[in-house]
């Protein structure tokens, strides 16, 4: 099942990263994907281009966050989504449920990628922009397991 929180505004790179990080300790979050305008080049220097840190791991900012989509477990999880949004977002936000993140393999992929669509984890299938270079791809966070 997957949700889609639309905030009411653009985020800046500060409000992407709390609302991240925070989103990351719920439990029953599969998959997080970030959509939005991208951002210039990084020789035109944008305030938002910036690595966040999520979960102690960098990430590099490529996108003006405009919607966040996430993959999760159950319905219940969506309160807990509500939660972190409220605290992040207090300018408003609606979230929609329905499928946002594609989890197979399509033609589009198979004609952008070519050979190359094996080598492809099936967790980074749905996440990555079919018009994106190869250094622009989605970026993966593992989980650490608990023991």
């Amino acid at each position: 099942m997957d949700i889609e929180i639309f905030p009411h505004r653009l985020l800046n790179a500060d409000t992407a990263e709390r609302l991240l990080n925070e989103l990351e300790d719920v439990e029953g979050v599969n998959r997080m994907v970030i959509q939005g305008m991208r951002l210039p080049p990084e020789s035109e220097e944008h305030p938002d281009r910036r690595t966040l840190i999520v979960k102690g791991e960098e990430v590099q900012l490529q996108v003006k966050p405009g919607r966040i989509l996430l993959n999760i477990e159950t319905e219940d999880t969506i309160e807990e989504v509500k939660i972190a949004c409220e605290e992040h977002l207090p300018f408003g936000y609606n979230i929609h449920i329905g499928k946002f993140i594609r989890e197979k393999k399509t033609v589009t992929d198979n004609l952008k990628y070519g050979e190359e669509l094996d080598e492809i984890p099936d967790e980074m299938v749905g996440l990555t922009d079919q018009n994106a270079q190869l250094s622009e791809r989605a970026q993966i966070l593992k989980r650490k397991e608990e023991k």
